[in-house]
């Protein structure tokens, strides 16, 4: 981590006279953006996609009725300023017997949702007993099944999808009824900036727009928009995509129709193999403008973004 964007981050605080953020995303990379942008955030939103059915979270959202709780709870814990015993307990993994692999972060919040009279409520709860800084709203209350056309045929279900070595035309959730969280379109509303976080295209990003009422909102809304261009491809995913790949995405596949700055990494990044770098065309970005930067941090085992470094260059773009 660079010493000086250290620095330059702990100078800028968290103010609460700062813009309101709402960062959308799911997985690993909406965590990287939650922990930047509370350098310099007043008020922190997070939209968190609902689509998922792999691992623990899979196994339990459809028995016990609640939204796959697995990308909120990394949402919560990212938001969180401190290690505690309620943070440590929030991201247990059992590994053996028949829990294996559950997480008892999603239990806990199965539970609370129980206890509170609703998932919304038991966030909220969370979110408290954690400190944490902001919010987290699922895109939507209801159970969502994602569904995609591809150019080898309709597939379903977000683990399908993100493996399917097929290029994807369309996306949808389903029931087509499903209803946005009111938060959610509020949060959007409010919004100074709107942070798209990096992540899986499709099933992390994509999959929060193409629920009804949520691309039409961000693209009403006065807020900067700002896409967080990931570092590499990925496998089946975006396999081949360069970032005007991805920005067409958003506007084609989820209905994007503002544009704003585009944050890419300029440097190198250890690339695992049968992937490449997120390449950079200037002229093809589809009218976003790109802002390069030194992104990535180089001492992680697997490419991801350095949320210092991108905390500094989010807070730059909004003149803080």
């Amino acid at each position: 981590m660079d010493p000086e964007a250290q620095t330059e981050m702990e100078v800028l605080g968290l103010a609460a006279d700062g813009p309101r953020v709402v960062a959308i995303g799911g997985g690993h990379g909406l965590s990287q953006a939650l922990v930047a942008v509370q350098g310099y955030a007043g008020q922190i939103d997070a939209v968190v996609t609902v689509a998922d059915d792999g691992g623990s979270s899979g196994r339990l959202a459809g028995p016990l009725g609640i939204p796959p709780p697995g990308d909120i709870r990394r949402a919560l814990l990212a938001l969180s300023p401190e290690p505690s015993i309620w943070g440590e307990l929030l991201g247990y993994r059992f590994e053996d017997g028949d829990i294996a692999g559950h997480s008892l972060g999603n239990m806990m919040l199965a539970a609370l949702s129980d206890i509170a009279g609703g998932f919304v409520h038991a966030l909220n709860l969370c979110g408290d007993m954690l400190g944490a800084n902001g919010r987290v709203h699922p895109v939507s209350e209801e159970l969502l099944e994602l569904w995609a056309d591809t150019d080898e045929g309709l597939v379903s279900g977000q683990v399908a999808i993100a493996t399917a070595p097929a290029t994807i035309r369309r996306l949808e959730v389903r029931p087509v009824s499903a209803h946005v969280n009111p938060a959610v379109l509020d949060a959007i509303v409010e919004a100074d900036q709107i942070v798209l976080a990096p992540g899986s295209l499709f099933t992390s990003l994509i999959s929060n727009l193409v629920v009804p009422g949520v691309a039409e909102a961000i693209n009403r809304s006065t807020a900067q928009v700002v896409y967080v261009m990931n570092l590499v491809t990925q496998n089946a995913e975006t396999l081949g995509f360069d970032a005007g790949a991805h920005i067409a995405a958003l506007r084609d596949v989820g209905g994007l129709e503002v544009v704003g700055p585009v944050l890419a990494h300029a440097g190198p990044v250890r690339v695992p193999e049968g992937l490449t770098q997120v390449t950079v065309d200037r002229t093809d970005l589809h009218g976003w403008q790109v802002v390069v930067g030194d992104l990535c941090d180089q001492g992680a085992e697997r490419p991801q973004h350095d949320s210092i470094k991108l905390g500094f260059e989010l807070a730059k773009l909004m003149g803080v």
